[in-house]
């Protein structure tokens, strides 16, 4: 049994000092206000629970940066994709494994403690499956295991090349499964995270242009369980093609004809209509929404305020990883609602609340939501997972309470990172992973051979 005293939490009812933590197996078996320092191990700073990272393609951090370059026409996701594609094309799974390990550190290092991996990288380069058809799910697994980092592994199903069953695209080869095949790899994934202290394997059909009415119940058919993620309404594009497809937008296909709850998470809905934003807040799913990302592919403004409005759950992702950071996630959320309504402080649900500490403790329960795991919260019962923030910051020095979270958010950002626990084990102290310097590396030989 460990036993930690917290100088400063963020419990689920406020904050309290001198926080006494039970930990066994990585889960908080008690929590005690005002506890009695001797006998425990003290933790300094200002504690907050973990922060789900509820989509990612950890892929995606090693082409970082090489699509900032304009094109000779109109730039856009589109043409991003066409980038992504010729950069996984070269992709061993040692190099998976590199990357993945690398953006999961950063993750650690930048205030996530748990991840939802939206994995729809399979098959070789040349589009045979390996010999394991989860050999990248093991390499997903095994970057978990190196960093720490808590991990919901959704194997994605993509079958086809655009709406109506087109065929795929040769970019896509790597992608590509078949129901039986898919079947197969989702088994294998459970596998290879058997190791890992703390993890779950979910689902992801990738998007409504990727599989078929049909090859959509199939999937849900052998998954009765669990978390379920897809891309839904990124772009204005895809709203333009589902409506040509099928008379609907994306949103309001997918709620009529998929039994959507609180299993789901939605991610971008960036393109709602009035009455898409409310059935889907009502429902309970989760919108997945990764800010940064959405920025730089200029997918558009999440219907955020009116969301939050009708009791929406959200929480945020690093997606495309082109810069990790958590309080980075959040701020960009609120700011681009600023932009949006031309107003302050847009996402605080009262008059007198934090701006930030609404937004934290919203992507605390959507995130834990979307995972489908016992986290985000420092109470009994849920992973030991905390962020601890440095009392002594500059930004931090002054304040108190709430007011931590607004300069973490909207200030200090992710320097204000001392330490992070997952599980009751340390992985980051004064900032750096305990395994910085290896997995860099790593990450610096494959990228360098790949890029350059």
């Amino acid at each position: 049994m460990q036993k930690l005293v917290l100088d400063h939490a963020l419990l689920p009812d406020g904050w309290a000092k001198n926080v006494g933590i039970d930990v066994e197996g990585g889960v908080i078996r008690a929590v005690y206000r005002d506890a009695a320092p001797k006998g425990r191990e003290r933790i300094a700073g200002i504690a907050l629970p973990g922060l789900p990272n509820l989509h990612s393609h950890t892929f995606q951090r090693g082409m970082a940066g090489l699509a900032e370059t304009r094109g000779p026409v109109g730039d856009s996701f589109w043409t991003w994709r066409q980038v992504m594609y010729r950069f996984l094309g070269q992709l061993t799974p040692d190099d998976v494994e590199a990357i993945a390990a690398f953006a999961m550190m950063e993750m650690l290092e930048g205030g996530f403690t748990a991840l939802a991996e939206f994995h729809y990288l399979h098959h070789d380069i040349d589009g045979r499956p390996y010999g394991d058809i989860a050999e990248l799910a093991a390499r997903i697994a095994s970057a978990s295991h190196e960093t720490g980092m808590g991990l919901t592994l959704l194997p994605v199903f993509y079958a086809q090349g655009g709406f109506g069953a087109a065929a795929p695209r040769e970019g896509q080869r790597r992608f590509i499964n078949d129901v039986s095949g898919f079947a197969r790899l989702v088994e294998g994934a459970r596998k290879a995270v058997t190791a890992l202290d703390d993890a779950i394997v979910g689902i992801a059909p990738h998007s409504l242009r990727a599989v078929t009415p049909e090859s959509l119940r199939e999937i849900q058919a052998l998954h009765p369980s669990g978390p379920i993620h897809i891309h839904v309404a990124e772009q204005v594009k895809e709203v333009e093609d589902c409506i040509a497809w099928s008379g609907q937008r994306p949103v309001a296909w997918l709620l009529d004809h998929a039994p959507v709850d609180e299993r789901w998470c939605l991610i971008h809905a960036t393109h709602l209509d009035a009455n898409e934003t409310r059935v889907m807040a009502e429902i309970g799913a989760v919108a997945g929404l990764c800010p940064i990302t959405e920025a730089n592919l200029g997918d558009g403004i999440f219907n955020g305020l009116e969301y939050l409005a009708a009791g929406g759950a959200f929480g945020v992702g690093s997606d495309s990883n082109i810069e990790i950071s958590a309080p980075a996630e959040l701020k960009i959320f609120e700011y681009s609602q600023r932009l949006k309504h031309k107003a302050r402080n847009v996402l605080a649900q009262s008059e007198g609340q934090s701006t930030g500490r609404s937004l934290y403790d919203g992507a605390l329960q959507g995130g834990a939501r979307a995972l489908g795991r016992a986290i985000g919260a420092i109470e009994v019962g849920h992973r030991a997972d905390f962020v601890i923030l440095d009392q002594n910051h500059p930004d931090l020095a002054s304040l108190s309470a709430d007011r931590w979270l607004d300069s973490y958010i909207f200030v200090a950002g992710k320097a204000a990172i001392d330490t992070v626990i997952v599980g009751g084990k340390s992985v980051v102290s004064q900032g750096r992973h305990r395994n910085r310097d290896a997995i860099t590396a790593r990450y610096k030989n494959a990228i360098t051979r790949i890029v350059g």
